[in-house]
C-alpha cells in the first residue's frame, strides 16, 4: 500500500488543493518500509488526484478538501481520510493502528462565504484566516 499525506513542515497541510508537497509512505504488512517528500508541482485541486494515482497512491490523508477534489480521488480509486491535523508521521502510524481520528464528512467550503467570494491563491497559507472546515 502507498499512503500520501499533504505535507508542510512535518505536519498534515490543511488545504489539499494548495499543497506544495506530499509525504509518500510505502507500507508492507502494516509497517512503513520507506518514506519520502515530493513536490506536487502546483497541479491544483482536480489534477492532484491524477498526480497521486500516477504514483500508485491508494490512500490520502489530508486536512480540508473540497467536493470536486473528493470526487476526483474517488474516481482515481484513492481512499480519503480528511480533516486530519497534526504530525504527518503520527497520522500514518495511527492509520496503520486503525486509530486515526478523521472526519468522513470533511469539506472545504470557504469559497463564497461571508456574502463575498475570494481567491485562495491570495492567501499565504492557502486558506489564510478562512479555515477549511471539518
Amino acid at each position: 500500500m502507498r499512503i500520501a499525506v499533504t505535507y508542510e513542515n512535518g505536519d498534515v497541510f490543511q488545504h489539499f488543493g494548495h499543497t506544495e508537497q506530499f509525504k509518500i509512505y510505502d507500507v508492507t504488512e502494516g509497517s512503513v518500509t520507506a518514506a519520502r517528500v515530493i513536490n506536487a508541482g502546483g497541479s491544483g485541486h482536480g489534477a492532484l488526484a491524477g498526480f497521486l494515482k500516477g504514483l500508485d497512491v491508494s490512500v490520502l490523508i489530508c486536512g480540508g478538501i473540497g467536493g470536486g477534489a473528493q470526487q476526483a480521488l474517488t474516481q482515481a480509486g484513492i481512499k480519503l481520510y480528511g480533516g486530519v491535523k497534526g504530525n504527518a508521521d503520527t497520522a500514518v502510524a495511527a492509520l496503520l493502528k486503525n486509530s486515526l481520528v478523521y472526519n468522513p464528512a470533511v469539506k472545504c467550503d470557504h469559497h463564497g462565504e461571508h456574502g463575498h467570494s475570494h481567491d485562495c491563491h491570495s492567501h499565504a497559507q492557502g486558506c489564510g484566516e478562512h479555515k477549511c472546515h471539518e
